[in-house]
């Protein structure tokens, strides 16, 4: 793909090295459900760009001019397919009749993200996607519609809706992929940086220009995958989660990495208006910090809301709140693992408050024996002590401890086969004077021990 063609910034403004971002350090307000925050409320957004004059109009009047821009914005596509000018002005002195009557009625099914474009064919999905446009441009209905034009144009020249049947390079898979879901439902994509702090794969992945052209469209894909998940009906999770990690990079030497980054961050800018309802950024460095904080300032009111800088000790903090511990992968201190085959996303997730300066405890009784039990525990922060052990009912019997341990980051996980009744006591210290929340599940299996097996 050409960078001048494809990659351009549509005002021809400047673009800087990386994503701009809004660094998150105040305090959360634990009240406030990530569903507070919605993509769709378009009134704040309204509210904040004044796209409709110098005053802050009303609500009421934000909901008619917005209606009245979706109903404008609506005929003025539907002219458009029927017209065979959707996709530019045709030549009529070059082409055929009959070729210019197939074109018409090719372009009536014409489509985008799996969404007919047509208004008159009453598809849930069509006002949503159209609102995606109107949104990016400020409700200016003619912006819209050349952006939609460009996008359909830019699908067609790069084969974008045959993008999912092309085999590229399966190394590109450690740098991104799809995991669960946020708490909303919108699917959630990690870009992960710090695979290409090894110059051998950097300079094997970004070596030539080819390589970067190929590794670009591979994030394009990985972005096609998501827009596949997606629900573009009214009420439906119609965007996406970003996290950017960027563990474990350097500012020297990642010239051609920077470069593929904003392209595609221009890229989503251009052609995937209003798909990205946040993008997180993790594990940044210090130069990054640095950066960020100088260029902010350029940044509009809406796309500040759009990027989160997490901070390295809120990284979890920060990510649960928008995605659950079952579904945040235990890197980012969740409790989800790879093909995991002890627990799946239906088992159920509790959470424990634990105050400063106290000892904390949780129970899993076991009435029956012969079973093995198996739990995973998560504390946020961590920074705590952390002992397992089981104590038996019998007061003659012996308790037998299991673990304990000073445990930062990752999750846990354990397992005890029960010959007798009794329980297993998870012990938290916490001597600090912060509050912490733990997130921990459990579950039994019959079990058949080893020495019944060998005789």
């Amino acid at each position: 793909m050409s960078e001048t063609d494809e990659c351009s910034d549509e005002n021809e403004k400047t673009h800087f090295r990386l994503p701009l971002v809004l660094i998150e350090n105040e305090k959360v307000d634990e009240k406030k459900r990530p569903h507070e925050d919605n993509d769709s409320d378009q009134e704040e957004d309204l509210e904040v760009a004044s796209p409709f004059g110098d005053g802050l109009p009303s609500p009421a009047e934000i909901k008619l001019k917005m209606k009245k821009s979706l109903l404008e914005f609506r005929c003025q596509v539907e002219d458009a397919i029927l017209g065979n000018y959707l996709l530019g002005e045709p030549d009529h002195e070059n082409v055929a009749p009959e070729e210019i009557a197939v074109a018409r009625e090719q372009l009536r099914d014409i489509s985008l993200w799996g969404v007919p474009l047509l208004p008159s064919k009453g598809h849930q999905g069509t006002d949503v996607v159209l609102r995606k446009f109107l949104k990016a441009k400020d409700f200016k209905v003619n912006d819209a519609f050349d952006m939609l034009q460009k996008t359909l144009l830019w699908r067609i020249k790069n084969n974008i809706d045959g993008i999912l049947d092309e085999d590229l390079d399966p190394e590109f898979e450690n740098a991104g992929f799809l995991c669960s879901r946020d708490r909303e439902g919108r699917p959630v994509c990690y870009h992960v940086c710090g695979v290409f702090r090894d110059r051998h794969v950097y300079k094997k992945t970004f070596g030539t220009q080819h390589r970067c052209d190929l590794f670009l469209r591979w994030r394009i894909q990985l972005m096609e995958k998501a827009v596949k998940k997606l629900c573009f009906r009214e009420g439906g999770a119609d965007s996406i989660i970003q996290i950017l990690d960027l563990k474990n990079t350097t500012m020297q030497g990642t010239k051609e990495l920077n470069a593929v980054n904003k392209k595609a961050l221009i890229l989503c800018q251009n052609y995937y208006p209003e798909l990205i309802h946040k993008n997180i950024v993790v594990y940044a460095p210090f130069w990054f910090y640095t950066s960020q904080v100088l260029v902010s300032r350029f940044m509009n009111q809406r796309n500040k809301k759009k990027f989160i800088l997490a901070r390295p000790q809120r990284v979890t903090q920060t990510l649960l709140k928008y995605i659950a511990p079952e579904h945040l992968p235990v890197e980012y201190g969740g409790l989800r693992r790879k093909n995991d085959e002890d627990f799946s996303l239906a088992d159920k997730v509790l959470e424990h408050k634990i105050r400063g300066n106290v000892v904390s405890t949780v129970e899993f009784p076991i009435h029956e024996p012969g079973v093995t039990v198996m739990w995973d525990v998560t504390v946020v922060g961590w920074d705590v002590s952390y002992k397992e052990e089981f104590i038996p009912d019998d007061e003659g019997s012996y308790t037998i401890l299991l673990q304990n341990q000073s445990i930062v980051g990752e999750s846990t996980r354990n397992s005890f086969y029960i010959s007798e009744p009794g329980r297993i006591v998870i012990t938290i210290e916490n001597w600090t004077y912060k509050k912490r929340k733990m997130f921990y599940r459990s579950k039994t299996r019959t079990t058949v021990p080893m020495f019944i097996l060998l005789s």
